[in-house]
């Protein structure tokens, strides 16, 4: 069951004395600012006639906005991070939509976040425009001038969450102590609606994940990253990694761990917290307001370990792939060649390689040239981050429809240098 926005105190309204329920937040942008305080458009900044004050009241409140009095039960006064009682920006909002004044309130502390230099202010509009969970990451770095950080810091903070976040898309998919070239692809679709901003300090960063798509993936970090943390506890009390094990079936992975090594890595430390989406409610079987997570350079040795079992342990896996051949290698005119395919059905990568003896080459070289993809059993290998299949038999030309075998054949027509024969061994990547 989901609990809607309780970060800023105020529960839904249910018709018991507690107030009108509003209506269901609908994200719509609005016009910039013109010159008499309205809104035109072109901005991105929501329609306040469709903002909930609760969503509102509850991402200031996340944001380090502090509530200042106000009217009970009619408009809350909230003024920026830092501030005293009586400086800087302060905002009037409603408490709820039951007054005449309620968008006007709304339409200005809107207008004035938007024209604000506090750099929460836009992570609220973020919100507000698009309702989203956020993830966020801190490290403690030593700062340079004005409490700013090397470039490269930053790019290593960039590249951790990075990680950090596939390996929960990659989770979704399935779990695996390592998941290799499998659903890469898919993961990586699911993060394109991601958005990303970052501290002026450039010591934190934060996601943000629309709800929906991106629930699954949040709700899938929130349980793995507290799974390592006590995956790690458990091996610097005791020495032993089976809490690992345990722990791939909550989403941990080596993916997650080298995202968190990364993360952690030159620092004094670091953390990740999660943050639900105040107008979609709290996933069930998660906190409602989870506490972040914490990782010190004293885990990194726990977190490697487990780094390595995770890529030695996860076992191959049998498959029958139907693929398009890309690219044939083999050392002379005779004997077993290497070949590339295109997966089309069978595995959840994109391309894999095999190495196939004389007659299935030959077979997969004349499947190629008339425009067919070929069904070949095997193993697909972890090693090399399961883009290689072992032990291939059965090697077979498969029908295809016309549209598809047209699409194989102009394929082969644009790259005549497929056949690579008489060469030094393709490389692997």
């Amino acid at each position: 069951m989901h609990r809607p926005i309780d970060e800023s105190g105020h529960g839904a309204g249910d018709g018991a004395g507690r107030g009108p329920v509003p209506p269901p937040y609908r994200p719509h942008p609005v016009p910039p600012v013109d010159s008499g305080g309205r809104s035109a458009p072109g901005d991105g900044v929501p329609d306040p006639g469709r903002v909930d004050p609760r969503v509102l009241g509850a991402l200031l409140a996340r944001h380090g906005w502090r509530r200042r009095g106000g009217a009970a039960g009619r408009y809350g006064r909230w003024t920026p991070p830092g501030s005293g009682p009586g400086g800087g920006t302060s905002l009037l909002v409603p408490d709820t939509l039951a007054f005449p004044d309620c968008e006007d309130l709304i339409g200005e502390a809107l207008t004035a976040l938007a024209r604000s230099g506090t750099p929460s202010a836009r992570e609220v509009l973020t919100g507000l425009a698009v309702p989203s969970d956020e993830i966020r990451w801190w490290r403690e770095v030593p700062t340079g001038p004005a409490g700013t950080v090397p470039w490269p810091v930053q790019e290593q903070l960039r590249s951790a969450a990075r990680k950090i976040l596939l390996a929960g898309a990659l989770a979704v998919r399935g779990r695996a102590g390592y998941h290799g070239s499998r659903h890469r692809a898919a993961a990586q679709a699911a993060l394109e609606p991601v958005v990303v901003g970052t501290d002026p300090g450039g010591r934190a960063l934060t996601a943000f994940l629309p709800v929906p798509p991106g629930r699954p993936v949040a709700v899938r970090l929130y349980h793995a990253l507290h799974a390592a943390r006590e995956a790690v506890d458990y091996q610097r009390a005791t020495g032993g990694m089976d809490a690992f094990d345990s722990a791939v079936e909550a989403g941990v992975s080596r993916e997650l761990t080298e995202g968190l090594v990364a993360l952690v890595r030159g620092t004094e430390g670091a953390r990740v917290a999660l943050a639900w989406a105040p107008a979609a409610g709290v996933p069930e079987g998660c906190a409602a307001r989870p506490e972040p997570v914490e990782f010190s350079p004293g885990d990194l040795p726990a977190l490697r370990e487990a780094s390595a079992r995770y890529l030695t342990d996860e076992p191959s896996v049998p498959v029958r792939v139907t693929g398009a051949v890309v690219r044939m290698r083999r050392s002379g005119p005779r004997g077993e060649g290497r070949v590339r395919l295109r997966v089309l059905g069978g595995a959840d990568v994109g391309h894999v390689r095999v190495t196939l003896d004389e007659e299935a080459y030959r077979t997969a070289g004349h499947a190629h040239l008339v425009g067919l993809p070929i069904r070949v059993v095997g193993r697909l290998e972890s090693r090399g981050g399961f883009r290689r299949l072992t032990g291939a038999s059965g090697v077979v030309p498969v029908q295809v429809d016309e549209a598809e075998r047209d699409r194989l054949m102009k394929s082969l027509h644009e790259n005549l240098d497929f056949l690579e024969e008489a060469c030094e061994p393709e490389e692997e990547r």
